[in-house]
């Protein structure tokens, strides 16, 4: 019985590592040919030439900073790994396209843009910037989505193919409700929370919206898509609010011909794409076949970097973008890397300000707690620290800004949610789907409290209550004690409550309406630099093996699949996985999203 065991202890372990070396075959075949490619790419890519055009791609997902590639087995076998584009790319790209002397125009391709209101809003301002050059603008899409329209609007002429249609349709969004599903799974969700408004564990417990968590997003949207039409208007002079509000409510515009968008003013004529370069080349008065598209990536890349620079003056740049959660990866803000990031940089004396942007709907109540003790540590160094407000900076994420020196926040930020819940949920009903029975002995009620495996009594309810409501003391505490106002005002501003950023600076959330250029020159003026640099962190790092410890869920979601059956889709089953693996106290946002 030993020698089997051994036996098969030993083929499991051979096994394994025979499929990591097939593995890393397969990986290192695929990284040469990639590598191979790119080679062959950058060889054949223009130069940044006299008279070049900045071509910008508005295509797919926005992010806030360039990351790693998330690798997986399909995407590295089929060729299909995408590497996104960046904000921080797009903008610095265009800034640099109104400097550079051989940059005489900027075109963008519109192709459905995928990225919240503030993205979106972020990359208009910097071409409404560009044009302060004297340099054009032209832009073009087979069709054009409100995203896609939204930063259009800024070209000094729009053009869209007469097949294609625009996507005006106002601001809309989408949570969606899954108790129906985990009650097929046999899962019930207990509640505890702080705030009429924090309906972020709506979903778990509800099918439908309740009264205030439609009303505040009523509002929300209502500012920001006034905001839209007026930038929108600003821009397009044939347009007015109530006729663009016609144009979508009664004409139902996105059903309708290029031709009809014309007439109606939205862009300046049709045409088809293969007439675009005719018109671009007639525009800077160069010859069609001269002309030299590049893209930001390229450009980019020509910036001559820290040319006249201290690097004993360093402005640091820290990016907390994505959920907070304790532990994650990349794209997730975990304290355990932040924290001691954070705390060399306050101890770095080359580093003399710093700017967080955080683009976060929040998570954790320990690791935002955490994350924002190291940054008041950060502050006792006599060091000062700007916020710069992404799409989202609610609930953790605005835990971890709202004791910094001056916080910026983008129109279309998503902010405040000051509010903490407690989600802890009973998987019984799951266990005994599965064939499996929990019994438990203790020497005091409370050893095996909390657990997933059976429903809390009365008084453990109240006990995870206690605790949650001191969790929202000390984040109203803090609130209080970084904006300079009293408890009082923040409980009656917080209740859980989202705001979009223009009303969070009426009611003191945030200082200024501004990006993350505003927020850096705040801290170099704060300190009176001159010639200073920017440090971006955290610094990343890839790797061909950073998808296989995505092997270790893969189990759980195989035995959960197969207890909801195959018409919910592994995308779906992931998200159940995840959240029966969060912490059970959160401070985070509503879940939703923009159509745009």
């Amino acid at each position: 019985m030993l020698k089997k065991f051994f036996l098969n202890a030993l083929s499991s372990f051979i096994g394994a590592w025979v499929a990591i070396v097939i593995l890393g075959g397969v990986a290192l075949t695929v990284g040469i040919g990639l590598i191979a490619k790119m080679g062959s790419n950058l060889s054949s890519q223009s130069q940044v030439t006299k008279d070049s055009i900045l071509k910008i791609n508005l295509q797919g997902e926005i992010e806030e900073i360039s990351q790693p590639v998330d690798f997986d087995y399909t995407s590295l076998l089929t060729g299909g790994i995408e590497k996104r584009r960046s904000l921080a790319e797009l903008t610095s790209a265009i800034s640099e396209a109104a400097e550079n002397k051989n940059i005489r125009a900027i075109y963008l391709k519109c192709n459905s843009i995928a990225a919240s209101p503030a993205t979106l809003n972020a990359i208009r301002n910097s071409l409404i910037a560009f044009k302060e050059s004297g340099k054009p603008i032209i832009a073009y899409g087979d069709a054009l989505s409100m995203g896609d329209y939204y930063i259009a609007t800024v070209a000094d002429k729009l053009y869209m193919n007469p097949g294609g249609s625009v996507g005006l349709k106002g601001l809309g969004g989408a949570t969606p409700f899954f108790k129906g599903l985990f009650d097929k799974l046999g899962v019930e969700f207990q509640v505890v929370k702080v705030g009429t408004y924090k309906s972020a564990v709506e979903p778990y417990i509800h099918t439908e919206m309740s009264v205030p968590a439609r009303a505040q997003l009523d509002t929300l949207y209502g500012n920001m898509w006034d905001y839209i039409l007026d930038g929108i208007c600003a821009q397009r002079s044939e347009l007015s609010r109530e006729k663009i509000d016609t144009l979508i409510n009664d004409d139902f515009i996105f059903l309708q011909t290029g031709k009809y968008a014309e007439e109606a003013g939205l862009i300046d004529k049709v045409v088809y794409e293969r007439s675009m370069d005719s018109i671009i080349a007639a525009i800077i008065n160069k010859d069609v076949k001269k002309l030299n598209f590049v893209n930001p990536s390229l450009l980019v890349s020509q910036e001559v970097m820290m040319t006249g620079i201290n690097p004993k003056k360093q402005i640091a740049v820290v990016y907390a973008s994505g959920e907070i959660l304790d532990g994650g990866g990349e794209s997730t803000i975990n304290y355990e890397k932040y924290v001691p990031l954070i705390v060399s940089l306050a101890k770095d004396d080359n580093v003399k300000g710093m700017v967080l942007r955080v683009n976060s709907p929040g998570g954790s109540v320990f690791g935002s707690e955490q994350i924002g003790e190291a940054l008041d540590f950060f502050q006792s160094q006599g060091k000062p620290l700007a916020v710069s407000m992404g799409d989202y900076a609610a609930s953790g994420g605005y835990w971890i800004s709202c004791r910094a020196d001056r916080i910026f926040a983008d129109p279309l930020t998503v902010t405040g949610s000051i509010g903490i819940f407690g989600l802890i949920p009973n998987v019984e009903g799951l266990t005994k789907k599965l064939g499996v029975n929990f019994e438990f002995v203790s020497t005091n009620p409370g050893a095996s409290f909390p657990t997933l495996f059976k429903p809390l009594d009365a008084k453990q309810l109240a006990g995870m209550q206690v605790m949650v409501e001191n969790g929202y003391d000390q984040f109203v505490s803090r609130v209080a004690k970084g904006r300079k106002m009293s408890e009082a005002k923040v409980r009656r501003i917080g209740e859980g409550r989202v705001w979009d950023a223009v009303t969070a600076l009426r009611i003191g959330l945030v200082d200024e309406l501004g990006g993350l250029q505003e927020a850096i020159d705040w801290v170099a003026e704060n300190l009176k630099l001159e010639n200073y640099g920017i440090g971006r962190y955290p610094r990343y790092e890839n790797s061909v093996w950073d998808f296989l410890p995505d092997l270790v869920n893969m189990k759980s979601g195989i035995e959960i699949q197969k207890i909801i059956g195959k018409e919910v889709s592994p995308e779906l089953t992931a998200i159940i996985v995840r959240v029966l693996q969060r912490k059970p106290v959160q401070a985070k946002m509503p879940e939703f999203s923009f159509v745009m």
